[in-house]
């Protein structure tokens, strides 16, 4: 065929193009490419290392294993770490990671006045048995789960129940729950414990992510829920993008379409769409005790009925009548009301799993079995011919000790958010398009270490916290300049770890700390989500029901954990500072610089209540009525360190302390942790 020109003629492309998708438009699935040598050798990928920690020439330095492989690694460079940061900001850092809140004053002086020796680790362990640390650490958990008390989309409609999954997330962090139960209670609690209502109540997980429950069609509805359920979960426990393979091979990445689907068939048989009864034992207790006396009254009622029509239904008929009336008004009395919760349901399989052609619901497939991806297991017989397997078998798998993935991914976000960062930065990607651990034995050394201590985090944030690495400075202490200055040109970014690096606040810890200074935190847990009154500005373009303000001005003030998360509208002070979008899983917050961060600082009426409130605190708590005194306190409380020299000689000169401490609450230093 010969054209004129360098182009093809449109119509003509037109043409073979239909052709091609008539001759190429079966929906038999393409041939699974294999996994090379070279692919199955990335990192992310082989056995955990069974590595001890490293000699180094400095031994004195090192409080635990994780200060070895960092300081072998910096000596390995002829680099020294910094000196150690000082108590209070230590005591901020420590707060701050666990809590979300900063330090009161009398926790503040308690630990400068404390000449213990083990003044340190006695905090953290304060710390980690308060039940702050549960709705601080829940957070992050929630942040990768994608929860929202809303669907998303158009119409956003409330999800009434879905708190109950958050409070759970709370409750086992609290616990200490081992992270293999953590796993295996979120992926197959229906199925491991299905009378016990906590864990029916913990597959809310899988129920997180957004949904449109008016789409025309069903089906397509829970097919593109399905896929984005079968995302998440291969991010949250293996650090892999399973979401890319949904339509095609992954590009990067030795994950095929037929894993994709594989993966997904482990959640073919759920049901997605319908709030479980989830009875507490009380409740339980009483709907029995309710149908036992409904029971006993409806046999009275029976036979009271029997022996008047027998005696003479004639002259008993309006007795009778009124008999009749109690039995329809029995049948109709609602039981006890019980919890629901937004859980899954194990339905018997109707319709085998399928793969689908180009990722298209209206083209499925032949049928495939459910397993791992290919890439996170050793190499194995033909998958096709595997025996059916359920989503317990798929829990046990990610809760495995040598499921290497997973047990990298888990350490990896513990020690993410003692240090801004995980060992490897792309907390939710591990596979090529990823990054890779600066100190990949060390990642290795935690992830084994996380189950010789049982899946306990606290243990892990405990040996995280005590080390010296995580005691560093950020700054220069005037010992070794010359040291400070070898450290940040070899290393800007700080990957070898070698001093500490200033993180910023996010949103919730922020907005609490704010509260917390204003001595005005309501500490009550848990309950329905609270929607706080939100600025004019904001709530006048919102539709009526879109944020109906809970009565009660106290529940506006509870920790942030527990304010309403609506995925159409982000509460505002949480969007200026960096809120994750609830649609997606999100790993790690950025931390932005913008302007309307410090307007929203400098002119929020959020601001100015709260540096209110930290004045009266100020002319109430402190212990003595000079300005110097007052300055000390406002920094005690809101900076979480005794004033300084500099501190009086900037502040004394202004006579109204709310101004003074709303100076404070929009300082980098309240704004950063050190």
């Amino acid at each position: 065929m010969a054209f004129q020109g360098a182009f093809m003629p449109l119509r003509t492309l037109l043409v073979i193009g239909c052709l091609t998708a008539v001759v190429q438009g079966d929906d038999s699935a393409p041939e699974e490419p294999e996994i090379s040598a070279d692919e199955r050798a990335h990192w992310a990928y082989l056995p955990l290392a069974g590595n001890s920690a490293p000699a180094v020439a400095n031994p004195a330095w090192c409080r635990s294993p994780i200060d070895r492989f960092l300081l072998a690694d910096l000596e390995r460079r002829g680099l020294s770490p910094a000196g150690e940061a000082e108590a209070a900001t230590l005591l901020r850092r420590a707060t701050f990671d666990l809590t979300g809140l900063p330090p009161t004053p009398d926790e503040l002086a308690a630990y400068l006045n404390d000449p213990a020796a083990d003044r340190y680790e006695r905090a953290v362990d304060r710390l980690l048995a308060s039940p702050a640390y549960a709705e601080r650490w829940a957070q992050h958990w929630l942040d990768v789960a994608r929860y929202a008390d809303t669907d998303g989309f158009e119409f956003d409609a409330p999800r009434p129940n879905a708190w109950r999954y958050r409070d759970w997330v709370v409750g086992a962090v609290g616990a200490d729950m081992p992270y293999a139960e953590f796993v295996r209670l979120q992926i197959a609690g229906d199925l491991i414990a299905p009378d016990d209502p906590a864990a029916l109540i913990a597959t809310g997980f899988l129920l997180c992510g957004p949904d449109m429950p008016d789409i025309n069609l069903a089906e397509e509805r829970r097919h593109t829920f399905l896929n984005d359920l079968t995302s998440t979960v291969g991010q949250a426990f293996i650090g892999l993008q399973m979401g890319c393979a949904a339509c095609h091979d992954h590009k990067f990445d030795p994950i095929s379409q037929h894993d994709f689907y594989r993966l997904r068939a482990y959640f073919e048989p759920c049901e997605l769409f319908r709030e479980q009864p989830a009875p507490s034992l009380t409740e339980q207790a009483a709907v029995a005790e309710f149908e036992q006396r409904r029971a006993d009254r409806w046999k009275e009622i029976e036979r009271e009925k029997s022996r008047l029509t027998a005696d003479d239904a004639e002259a008993h008929a309006d007795a009778i009548a009124a008999l009749a009336q109690e039995l329809d008004a029995l049948k109709k009395s609602p039981a006890p009301a019980i919890t629901m919760a937004r859980s899954v349901r194990q339905q018997p399989r109707t319709e085998p799993a399928r793969f689908y052609t180009r990722g298209d619901f209206r083209r499925p497939g032949p049928e495939v079995p459910p397993a791992p991806p290919r890439i996170a297991v050793p190499p194995s017989p033909d998958l096709e011919t595997l025996p059916p397997a359920d989503r317990v078998e798929l829990a046990d798998w990610f809760a495995d000790p040598e499921n290497r993935l997973a047990s990298r991914v888990i350490a990896n976000r513990l020690w993410q958010h003692h240090f801004g960062r995980g060992l490897n930065d792309t907390e939710n990607d591990f596979g090529f398009m990823g990054g890779s651990p600066a100190q990949p034995e060390l990642l290795d050394w935690l992830a084994r270490e996380l189950h010789r201590q049982g899946g306990s985090w606290k243990a892990l944030h405990r040996l995280i916290m005590t080390s010296s690495a995580y005691r560093l400075s950020s700054r220069p202490d005037g010992a070794d300049d010359d040291g400070w200055r070898r450290l940040v040109e070899n290393d800007p970014d700080n990957r070898r770890l070698g001093r500490r690096g200033l993180r910023r606040l996010d949103a919730e810890s922020l907005r609490d700390a704010m509260l917390a200074v204003a001595g005005r935190l309501n500490d009550e847990r848990g309950g329905p989500g609270v929607r706080p009154p939100l600025p004019t500005e904001v709530a006048g373009t919102l539709l009526r029901d879109q944020w109906e303000v809970t009565p009660g001005a106290g529940q506006h003030d509870r920790r942030s954990l527990y304010l309403f998360v609506r995925r159409n509208l982000r509460f505002p002070l949480f969007e200026a500072f960096d809120r994750p979008d609830t649609n997606f899983s999100c790993p790690r917050r950025y931390e932005s610089i913008t302007a309307p961060q410090a307007l929203a600082l400098l002119n929020s009426e959020f601001t100015w209540e709260c540096a209110a409130g930290a004045a009266q605190r100020i002319r109430r708590e402190s212990l003595g009525a000079q300005s110097r005194d007052h300055i000390d306190f406002a920094c005690r409380l809101i900076l979480g360190r005794p004033a300084n020299d500099d501190d009086v000689a900037t502040l004394a000169g202004e006579p109204d302390l709310t101004v003074v401490c709303a100076a404070l609450l929009n300082s980098s230093e309240f704004l950063y942790v050190d």
